[in-house]
């Protein structure tokens, strides 16, 4: 009798790690064959990217050739007060500019671009600046140097 139940016992415990076995080598083959899948649309992916950006940059090279755009805006501010103030004022001034961007070059009349802020008064924190413009300079990149003075 304790035989039987030896053998039983014996039998149940192999047949449930067989079974555990089994079960496992069959998830990790169906896990592994979605990952494999996930890794070649992945990469399918990565390459209509990269000839989506070759065909871009091709783009703009080509739009930029004919135009000349205005792509960004730099604010030099010659000032010697604190730097977080500095750092509002040109956050300030760029907003103003912001709507020039992308803006083809040679529509951009100059005088105006130097009359938004030239002689401004700005008043920032409980403190009042006085903003006049030194030198502006106006490529793909609108560059403008702004003297401030902080008026008591």
């Amino acid at each position: 009798m304790k035989k039987k139940y030896l053998s039983f016992f014996l039998t149940l415990i192999v047949g449930n790690i067989f079974g555990i076995i089994i079960g496992i080598s069959i998830m990790t083959t169906l896990v592994s064959f979605r990952i494999d899948k996930y890794h070649e649309k992945i990469k399918y992916l990565e390459n209509v990217i990269e000839d989506k950006d070759t065909k871009l940059k091709k783009l703009e090279k080509s739009i930029n050739n004919r135009r000349f755009i205005l792509q960004s805006i730099e604010i030099i501010l010659i000032y010697d007060g604190d730097d977080l103030d500095k750092i509002s004022l040109e956050k300030n001034i760029k907003e103003k500019y912001k709507n020039l961007l992308g803006k083809e070059v040679q529509k951009i009349d100059i005088d105006m671009v130097k009359e938004i802020v030239d002689q401004r008064i700005i008043k920032l924190d409980d403190k009042i600046y006085k903003l006049e413009v030194t030198k502006l300079v106006l490529s793909n990149v609108l560059k403008i140097w702004i003297k401030v003075r902080l008026i008591d």
